[in-house]
């Protein structure tokens, strides 16, 4: 379906790429901003991302590469925002083009540190963007699975429906269903959220406990994510629906999951600083984990499993004492 509205995708990870192959499947033209310039020079002589999905093949004539993230911005009339939470505050103070013309989106799972904001309320906030210029993209959906061409389903969620639409088609293909939400925040705490629940149940993995627990771990999980949102924002939403239960369930359960898989190596005694030296990526519920509890001081809601990850990562706790206490706690 080719569109008259120009796209760019800012980052060079899974996600980013994953992204950018959707759009390819629509576009003619993508503006692509990546850090990494010899990834730029690497796409552009080889066709593919040297360090994530290589197998991923672009025409390089769809693409306009650039690390200047002022050049794409610039470029297009869509944004979608795809790197690590912990980088978006250093990216965005090297704008000089304004973002007051443009719709932002953001797939971006976790909450930027340096205002303990979800990602539409940090723009919303700091950048005076309107909400019916910010959505979301969401799960449940692997970046890896996307390159496989396997069929994936995302969330895309904003205020003004026909913006979330836009983005639904240019996303959507064979391999792509793209549905839509007016539940900007709800799905967007949601995917950070499911973060921390998914280095649970790499935890508890870790530690040896089997599916019976993983089970009730998972369904704990949406019960308290659903009352952490209700405190956040309160509206009208079916828990069960596919961008909360589903997205936590693929990511607590999958083997591509980057979030359990640290959570697995901390609970096989891993420190914190170890595990993500040997993964070299982001396990964005690393910091999801201490916004979710600090933001929750304030709010009050019943969350034993944000409580006890917190207490591994950020207390130094013994996760095989915290998680035999945690167990009394869950039913």
């Amino acid at each position: 379906m080719k569109t008259d509205i120009k796209f760019a995708v800012i980052g060079g990870g899974s996600w980013a790429t994953a992204i950018v192959k959707m759009l390819c499947e629509n576009q003619t033209k993508i503006a692509w901003f990546m850090r990494n310039t010899s990834a730029i020079e690497h796409i552009t002589e080889q066709f593919h991302n040297p360090n994530y999905l290589s197998s991923v093949e672009f025409d390089i004539d769809q693409l306009q590469l650039t690390n200047n993230i002022n050049e794409a911005v610039a470029a297009a009339d869509y944004i979608i925002f795809a790197i690590p939470s912990a980088f978006l505050s250093a990216e965005l103070e090297k704008l000089t083009v304004s973002l007051n013309d443009k719709v932002v989106f953001s797939a971006i799972k976790g909450i930027v540190p340096e205002t303990s904001l979800i990602v539409g309320e940090h723009f919303h906030n700091q950048y005076n963007i309107p909400y019916d210029n910010i959505g979301v993209l969401t799960g449940p959906c692997h970046a890896e699975e996307v390159a496989l061409e396997r069929l994936s389903y995302l969330t895309i969620a904003c205020s003004d429906v026909e913006k979330a639409k836009i983005v639904a088609k240019n996303l959507s293909c064979t391999y792509i269903k793209a549905k839509t939400s007016d539940d900007i925040i709800g799905t967007e705490y949601a995917a950070v959220l499911k973060n921390i629940y998914s280095i649970a149940a790499g935890i508890a993995h870790g530690l040896g406990y089997g599916d019976n627990f993983q089970a009730v771990l998972m369904s704990n999980g949406i019960r308290e994510m659903k009352r952490f949102i209700k405190q956040v924002h309160r509206m009208k939403r079916n828990i069960n629906n596919s961008a909360y239960l589903g997205d936590l369930l693929v990511t607590g359960y999958s083997v591509f999951s980057r979030n359990r898989m640290f959570g697995n190596m901390i609970g096989k005694g891993y420190t914190v600083k170890s595990a993500m030296l040997e993964m070299s990526m982001v396990a964005e519920g690393y910091y999801a984990a201490k916004s979710a509890y600090k933001l929750n001081q304030n709010q009050g809601a019943k969350t034993p499993i944000i409580d006890a990850v917190y207490s591994i990562l950020y207390e130094n706790k013994d996760p095989k004492k915290v998680f035999k206490k945690l167990t009394d706690k869950l039913d």
